[in-house]
């Protein structure tokens, strides 16, 4: 008798638990078992092409009838969340796809006859050598895989383990073990739970960006610190952000209209953190106020994984041994139709100051040393994925974002005993993929205190992106203002995110009765122990557009879970404008339904293996204690921006 494999490619269909998934896999599409990377039921699929060169498409057959999720790059720099049931409504760009048969109803399944459960399976696009891969849909609903290496002399025509896909019934089992099985075969980046997390998780923290921008002083740090703990939520930790560093613009060209790119001139602070009467004590100065006279745990700073926005700049003396030289982004077809306004980006006009791959280390390791010589415990690392525009001469996009990456994780190592690094505008894989070191990633685009329409985009994208995003690092849902008319929402939103809890809020401009439900008198906070992520029953609904879904998000904490549920509808990115816009939606409230069981791992919460399923749900904001039998669902209704949160207990 043969045993055949639960994922397999049989008679030009991939075939899932005995389900057909994809029809018509063309002959060049090849399969290789998984069976070396672990005990999953998976393959990876790869293709034969008639030529080298340095990008291809294949249709790996056509996908119909079925519902899914995508995580795909709206921008060169961020994911978000796309919901469909046919080939063509998957993204450009998508790093990430879950597929959920339609055998049956959406609703959990009791019965353990796997031919009738729901089958989900997972779509993981990787790196094979120098290339990098993702998915896209054509108007023939065919799901296309693209390899592409970012460097017309990076060429080959033959790939094995171009993406792996894996099944299973449970849908946050089958992504842990995917994500494993992918990790064993890669080696080359480990899982959230195999990363030690810095101690900024378990603390309330300020950050300067949405404060003070790029005009941020030593002054306006300690006033920020001084207010928020006048308040009785003291911050533990602070992330000064973009405007610390020596930058200069490039001699002005004559007519040019477009503002100048700035680029890094030195190591060293400017001179607006070098106090007038102890110049040589630099940052320095601003991290003892904040250590010793407002009790501060870790001081962060900004910087960019090039150094600067615009790179270091070439011909400078003091960084003349890093070899920057200049390079203009070539940035792939995909993002460049996702994100149209890259033709005309400054980085694409004015080009970027690249340090040698050779001697990124050494730039790394003289900048976070200074840093830390000064009492900073870490950095918040910036515009990441540039990389991937810049491997043209240096082996392409795969090669240069990894050497970088070793280089940043070998510095973050060395320097800084807490692994104190947040990765930012890093939503790509060539990155994800070669991440060992950096344990905290940002899930989404920023929080835009002055721009209505991304708020409720926020909460869904961070939801959904971490689900992905989340098995490599914990999610970081960014920073919010507790005095804004989305206060609540947000914050309630970063509290059961299980990441770290910060705002930008400006000195003397706080809600301190909305800070003090989430922050302890001594400035530590009451972190949920997982990523948040949405529930299964909300996995393939879309709660920003469908005008009918409620986003609930679950989470797990010491003693039961807790659920969020937010109202997402009337804003999301636009496939025909190719930005965030508003949509037209019912104004009126959506009812849902909340069930102790939508906390995936409650039963863990129980201690006992005969527990029945019966909760006990308190609602956080109306104070109600409600007893809900298992399966029993407890109705809500909420108009858009509003929310709850729930607390099922045994």
């Amino acid at each position: 008798m043969t045993i055949k494999p639960a994922v397999r490619v049989s008679e030009k269909n991939l075939i899932v638990k005995d389900r057909t998934i994809l029809t018509g896999v063309p002959e060049n599409v090849i399969e290789t078992s998984a069976t070396a990377s672990g005990p999953v039921n998976g393959v990876f699929l790869g293709a034969i092409f008639d030529r080298n060169d340095s990008s291809h498409v294949v249709s790996l057959g056509t996908l119909k009838d079925v519902r899914f999720m995508a995580c795909f790059r709206f921008k060169l720099w961020w994911m978000s969340q796309r919901m469909g049931d046919r080939g063509r409504d998957i993204p450009l760009e998508t790093q990430f796809l879950l597929v959920e048969t339609k055998d049956g109803s959406h609703l959990q399944s009791e019965d353990s006859d796997e031919n009738k459960q729901i089958i989900y399976t997972v779509f993981l696009p990787l790196i094979e050598g120098s290339f990098r891969s993702c998915l896209q849909g054509n108007a023939m609903d065919q799901l296309e895989l693209c390899i592409e290496s970012g460097d017309t002399d990076t060429k080959a025509s033959s790939f094995n383990h171009a993406i792996f896909i894996s099944a299973g019934t449970d849908p946050f089992a089958t992504i842990h073990d995917a994500f494993k099985a992918v990790k064993n075969h890669l080696n080359t980046f480990r899982l959230r739970n195999e990363k030690k997390l810095p101690g900024i998780v378990d603390y309330f923290g300020w950050c300067t960006w949405d404060a003070f921008y790029q005009e941020v002083t030593q002054e306006g740090v300690e006033a920020g610190l001084q207010s928020l703990a006048a308040g009785g939520t003291p911050p533990k930790f602070v992330i000064i952000d973009d405007g610390w560093q020596s930058v200069a613009g490039d001699h002005k060209k004559e007519g040019g209209k477009q503002d100048q790119l700035l680029r890094l001139t030195g190591l060293k602070e400017n001179e607006k953190f070098q106090k007038k009467e102890e110049p040589n004590l630099g940052i320095e100065s601003i991290v003892s106020i904040a250590k010793k006279k407002h009790g501060l745990k870790h001081v962060y700073v900004w910087h960019a994984i090039t150094g600067y926005w615009g790179g270091v700049r070439p011909g400078v003396k003091e960084m003349e041994e890093y070899g920057s030289v200049m390079k203009y982004p070539n940035v792939s077809k995909g993002v460049v139709q996702n994100e149209p306004t890259w033709k005309t980006d400054p980085l694409a006009v004015q080009g970027l100051g690249l340090v040698n791959p050779n001697n990124v280390f050494n730039f790394y390791d003289r900048l976070h040393s200074y840093l830390a010589s000064s009492g900073i415990d870490g950095v918040k690392v910036d515009v990441q994925c540039i990389l991937e525009t810049l491997g043209a001469g240096l082996g392409g996009r795969v090669q240069l974002t990894k050497q970088y990456h070793q280089a940043l994780d070998a510095s973050i190592s060395r320097n800084f005993p807490d692994n104190g690094c947040i990765a930012c505008m890093s939503h790509n894989t060539d990155a994800l993929y070669c991440s060992k070191q950096t344990a905290v990633v940002r899930a989404s685009d920023d929080f835009y205190p002055r721009d209505p329409v991304s708020h409720t985009i926020h909460i869904a994208s961070v939801a959904y992106n971490s689900i992905f995003l989340g098995e490599i690092m914990q999610p970081d849902w960014d920073m919010f203002h507790s005095l804004h008319p989305a206060a609540e929402y947000h914050a309630s939103a970063r509290a059961i995110s299980g990441g770290p809890i910060y705002v930008s809020d400006a000195p003397g401009k706080h809600n301190f009765e909305l800070l003090n439900k989430i922050v302890l008198p001594d400035g530590s906070v009451l972190r949920a122990r997982l990523p948040g992520r949405p529930t299964k029953d909300c996995l393939f609904s879309d709660p920003a557009r469908d005008g009918v879904s409620l986003l609930k998000i679950w989470n797990m904490n010491k003693y039961g879970g807790v659920i969020g549920v937010y109202n997402c509808q009337g804003a999301a990115w636009s496939s025909s404008e190719r930005k965030n816009t508003f949509h037209e939606t019912n104004s009126d409230a959506i009812t849902g339904y909340v069930r102790g069981r939508d906390v995936h791992l409650i039963s863990e919460a129980a201690g006992e293996t005969d527990w029945n399923g019966d909760c006990v749900l308190y609602s956080h904001y109306s104070g109600q204690v409600v007893i809900l039998p298992y399966n029993v669902a407890m109705p809500l209704s909420l108009k858009v921006l509003e929310h709850d949160v729930a607390s099922p207990m045994r």
